[in-house]
């Protein structure tokens, strides 16, 4: 689809953390900083693909983005409107244009409520149809992703998981957003669904002119489905650009760790590939390291990566990176 220029979502240094009481043998409050100050920008009709390893934050910036949970600093602006700041019907209304498939298909839908009434939930909240109109719309939703109109009379359980996770994705089209949160949305699904659930969004975004942010952590999916990718570690973001880019020239060397690990289904190349795995564990979101979150996992880290935050900067061609090597490559050039 092409991607128009106006910026339909820009985040500014985007904080969430969570407070947490003290243990059993201390009072001090301790604090989980689950996002750390990310900035980007999405255009209308983009998919942004945001990628990294478990608890690096990526879904609690979806969240945060559509206020599921409360921001602790930063602005977030969508559709030249400050959500950050809206209250009331102001943070309804952008409600409605923004919505959100979750991950775990069965978890987010009521198991008490039918399959229709999952799907004109919003329509009720928004009270945008009654009636046959409300009926017609459910119809005309769950034929939409691939479902027949007599699902609408049944309950979440008698789906497979790639049939409750098209309700899901019903249920977010129903009042016509512009902005979809993609929350990790195939990463509970067998590996034959999860293709025909990438290729029916990518559908939908073609005819409805959908803009996504795509949450994941399988990169070879996120590479099929993305304009660009921004790759999160420990709570920021450490390289973003096109995804073509991104796969050939991966400059982050938590990026080329990343893609190493993605299998290649050619015994002859995949054997002559070499994995580069991160040294370490991932440090606590609690107690950080100073300077580059990366630095105590990073083989090329430095003296200025313990003292000095990378920043984002263009390493060529609207490719960023957060790395004070690559930046001191590009000065020395």
């Amino acid at each position: 689809m092409a991607v128009h220029e106006e910026y339909i979502l820009e985040v500014n240094n985007l904080v969430k953390h969570f407070p947490l009481g003290g243990g059993l043998f201390t009072k001090k409050k301790q604090i989980v900083q689950a996002v750390n100050g990310i900035s980007f920008k999405v255009k209308r009709g983009e998919t942004l693909g945001i990628v990294g390893e478990s608890g690096c934050g990526k879904s609690t910036a979806g969240r945060s983005i559509i206020r599921l949970y409360e921001p602790t600093a930063g602005q977030i602006i969508f559709e030249g409107k400050d959500v950050t700041k809206a209250k009331g019907k102001d943070l309804m209304e952008l409600r409605r244009n923004m919505q959100m498939i979750f991950q775990d298909p069965y978890a987010s839908l009521n198991p008490r409520m039918t399959v229709g009434d999952i799907v004109a939930e919003a329509l009720d909240i928004h009270r945008l149809a009654k009636g046959q109109e409300r009926t017609n719309r459910i119809f005309e939703l769950l034929k939409i992703v691939g479902l027949n109109p007599e699902h609408a009379n049944r309950f979440p359980h008698e789906f497979s998981g790639g049939q409750r996770q098209r309700v899901g994705i019903a249920r977010a089209l129903a009042v016509n957003p512009s902005l979809i949160i993609c929350d990790e949305p195939i990463s509970a699904l067998d590996v034959s669904i999860q293709s025909q659930v990438v290729n029916m969004l990518g559908e939908l975004q073609e005819k409805l002119g959908l803009t996504y942010l795509f949450i994941a952590h399988d990169l070879s999916m996120v590479k099929y489905i993305s304009h660009r990718i921004a790759v999160m570690y420990l709570g920021r973001i450490v390289e973003l650009s096109s995804s073509r880019d991104l796969y050939l020239h991966p400059m982050h060397p938590y990026t080329q760790g990343l893609l190493s690990a993605i299998l290649i289904p050619d015994p002859n190349v995949e054997g002559k590939r070499r994995r580069i795995a991160p040294m370490g564990n991932v440090p606590s979101s609690i107690d950080p390291p100073s300077g580059c979150y990366f630095r105590t996992r990073c083989p090329h880290a430095m003296a200025i990566c313990a003292e000095e935050t990378p920043v984002l900067q263009d390493g060529g061609n609207n490719h960023l990176i957060a790395c004070h090597q690559v930046a001191m490559l590009q000065l020395s050039r």
